[in-house]
């Protein structure tokens, strides 16, 4: 009962962002709102536990930590402009976008960031005593939390050079992996699903396993790898010395074997 009130919450603060639209013509801010309604299955569920255990107190202190970090980047790369992909569906979606992007957009995001966040609130709720799962999933949170937002900045930075508008970034975190980034973000929700593990119903799963399959096959790495081989001429080269998304030492290039 206490998970479908946070579906409610997170339903309305989803139509608050498209009420927006309508001011801004800009649909973008849903992506700031995408770790906001993880959070939100936090809160409700906090609100309804009476007694909060350690558990649940380091549970809702990473979600805070993640969604805001994440929430605040992301408004402030996006701010003033559209992203691309929404641009996309918008013109693949008329007419009545305004109305369709009710739920094509934001009902959408809305109820799979619901289904996803389920682990945060089985770790909320739980009462269980601490076990070494927790403090192996505080662990992997910690590594993922390190290298997304590393990644992010190191990224920031590179693109704020006026001389690497079309310049492939393959120094720090990114000489390991061509997506850091999104390799720390799927670390985060196995790290909280490992948190849910001790008093949780086997559902917790689905959460990593389907943020991996996004981060890798859907709105991360697959989409990114598109377009990107015709803006950076020398991503192909990149592409045969770095693995896309599990860390890894370079590979020599073909012409250096032998």
């Amino acid at each position: 009962m206490i998970y479908s009130y946070a579906l409610i919450a997170i339903l309305v603060f989803a139509i608050s962002g498209w009420i927006l639209s309508f001011a801004t013509r800009h649909y973008s801010h849903v992506d700031s709102m995408w770790s906001l309604f993880m959070a939100i299955t936090g809160y409700v569920t906090a609100m309804f536990v009476t007694d909060l255990s350690l558990r649940a107190l380091l549970v809702l202190a990473a979600v805070t930590l993640w969604a805001l970090r994440l929430s605040l980047f992301l408004t402030w790369r996006n701010w003033g402009k559209e992203d691309h992909r929404y641009e996309t569906i918008h013109q693949n979606n008329e007419p009545h976008f305004w109305f369709k992007s009710l739920y094509i957009i934001f009902a959408f995001q809305a109820i799979l960031a619901w289904l996803i966040s389920y682990p945060i609130y089985s770790a909320v709720s739980s009462q269980a005593t601490l076990q070494w799962l927790d403090y192996a999933g505080l662990a992997l949170f910690l590594i993922g939390f390190y290298w997304e937002v590393v990644g992010d900045w190191q990224l920031m930075r590179f693109r704020a050079q006026p001389d690497h508008q079309q310049a492939v970034l393959n120094t720090g975190l990114w000489r390991y992996s061509r997506h850091p980034n999104y390799f720390g973000e799927a670390l985060i929700w196995w790290g909280f699903a490992l948190m849910a593990a001790a008093d949780g119903h086997v559902f917790i799963w689905f959460s990593p396993v389907v943020m991996t399959f996004l981060l890798l096959k859907f709105s991360g790495v697959s989409l990114m790898e598109q377009t990107i081989h015709h803006r950076r001429p020398g991503y192909s080269e990149y592409v045969a010395t770095t693995n896309a998304f599990i860390p890894g030492l370079p590979k020599r290039k073909q012409s250096d074997h032998g």
